[in-house]
């Protein structure tokens, strides 16, 4: 039985995230496959399971970070699962670090403040940029440039699934510079659980 968060966040996504057939991928490509992680991150349980999973991967790479955020409308769930994972984390461990959430507007308001960056925003802070599926980065990327137009540190980058597109990973290791770009799953890894799980119901 699955006993870590990643594992059961794993179980999880390729339950209710991973469909098989023919799709068309934003970045205007097509795909046998499609992961849909906000059914996932959205799920009550799902999303518990991806605040703790996300903040292990990061405490286990040692990377230490004041807030995490990333581009709206995928990232949104994310991060506020990890918020909230670092909160509870922080009431059963005194003094474990809190991690505050912002959420990056693909444009800047029109109206009262203007700021493009909702939520945390401090110059100097460390920051850690997520997502949910990284393909061509691009989500990723516009994220990574807004924190740094606001004077924050990026110093890692983290996407719960890696469609390990062949322009994916190295657009954003350019982006990050040298912060580290972190994962839970490829796609590979989910697929294979999506299959397990038809194999074992007799699908």
């Amino acid at each position: 039985m699955p006993t870590t968060s990643a594992q059961q966040l794993l179980s999880l996504l390729a339950r209710t995230s991973f469909k098989l057939g023919q799709f068309k991928l934003s970045s205007g490509g097509t795909s046998d496959y499609y992961i849909d992680c906000r059914t996932t991150t959205l799920h009550a349980e799902g999303g518990r399971l991806t605040g703790h999973a996300i903040l292990e991967l990061l405490e286990a790479s040692g990377i230490e970070a004041e807030a995490v955020g990333g581009l709206t409308l995928g990232a949104d769930p994310i991060v506020s699962n990890v918020a909230t994972a670092s909160a509870w984390r922080a009431l059963q461990q005194p003094g474990a670090p809190l991690l505050h959430g912002f959420l990056v507007r693909k444009a800047e308001k029109a109206h009262g403040t203007g700021r493009r960056i909702e939520g945390f925003c401090r110059e100097g802070a460390r920051v850690a940029i997520v997502d949910d599926v990284c393909t061509t980065g691009a989500s990723t990327i516009a994220a990574i440039e807004a924190a740094r137009e606001a004077g924050m540190m990026v110093v890692a980058v983290v996407c719960i699934v890696e469609r390990e597109e062949a322009r994916g990973r190295p657009a954003v290791e350019a982006a990050a510079q040298r912060a580290p770009f972190l994962r839970l799953f490829t796609a590979n890894e989910v697929r294979a659980e999506h299959v397990n799980q038809l194999a074992a119901s007799g699908a």
